[in-house]
């Protein structure tokens, strides 16, 4: 088991949550909105556009190595660690009728005219007044904090993210198309079937079926090579591939 690796992801994952203040509207889905209704693309709008790329090769690697709300949710693993099985349709549900937003705003403003990556933040801080600070802290804890505590684990993931669709769409056009990039393989006969992989799974993934199917790829997956690093038999690796090889 690689320990250290998960260490390293841990405490990354820590301190870009504690950085989130200060980053907090360059992943705001409220200010691309307002943006987008001035003609502006803002520096959420372009982190949104990088996800997407980014998962083209990585997948969605950020939400298990970066995102700053990944520090948060598995922080909270310790007061609740329970599995979320079910509504990871929700955040398609939330997301569609967001894009949709946005689109018309820009369309009405005539259309993006300008690029302002440091839109309406402070020296290109987030917080810089204490009514930003209370917006921050009711988004932390209606959002993130609150149904973690009452769902589940990374419940935020599951159905109330605004940037996962980015990344799943970028996944799958990465599927259809063929690339090779970044992924785990799994070796059926090594598997003892002790179901580790299953119940440290970050993302309540039946990982231990996705091995014995010898089927690796999941929208949900984050690349967070938990499961690799559980793993006592080198059931599950990671590797650079193209899909179903």
């Amino acid at each position: 088991m690689n320990r250290k690796r998960q260490k390293i992801r841990n405490g990354i994952i820590l301190v870009s949550f504690f950085l989130f203040p200060a980053v907090f509207y360059y992943m705001s889905p409220a200010l691309i909105i307002n943006a987008s209704a001035e003609g502006t693309v803002n520096g959420s709008f372009i982190m949104f556009g990088l996800m997407f790329l980014a998962s083209l090769v990585l997948g969605r690697g950020y939400c298990g190595w970066l995102c700053p709300a990944a520090g948060c949710q598995e922080a909270m693993f310790l007061a609740r660690d329970r599995r979320v099985a079910r509504g990871n349709l929700i955040k398609w549900l939330l997301w569609v009728p967001w894009i949709a937003a946005i689109a018309i705003f820009a369309f009405k403003a005539g259309g993006y005219n300008k690029v302002d990556f440091f839109y309406q933040t402070t020296h290109g801080l987030s917080i810089g007044n204490f009514q930003s600070l209370i917006v921050y802290y009711l988004v932390l804890f209606l959002l993130i904090v609150l149904p973690g505590l009452i769902v589940g684990k990374r419940s935020f993931c599951h159905h109330l993210c605004w940037m996962a669709p980015f990344m799943i769409i970028g996944r799958s056009l990465r599927n259809t198309c063929g690339w090779a990039a970044f992924a785990l393989t799994a070796e059926p006969d090594n598997c003892t079937g002790c179901r580790l992989c299953t119940s440290r799974c970050p993302m309540s993934l039946e990982v231990e079926d996705m091995v014995k199917n010898g089927k690796m790829e999941h929208p949900e997956c984050i690349l967070c090579g938990t499961c690799v690093d559980t793993c006592k038999k080198g059931a599950i690796d990671f590797c650079w591939a193209r899909p179903g090889l």
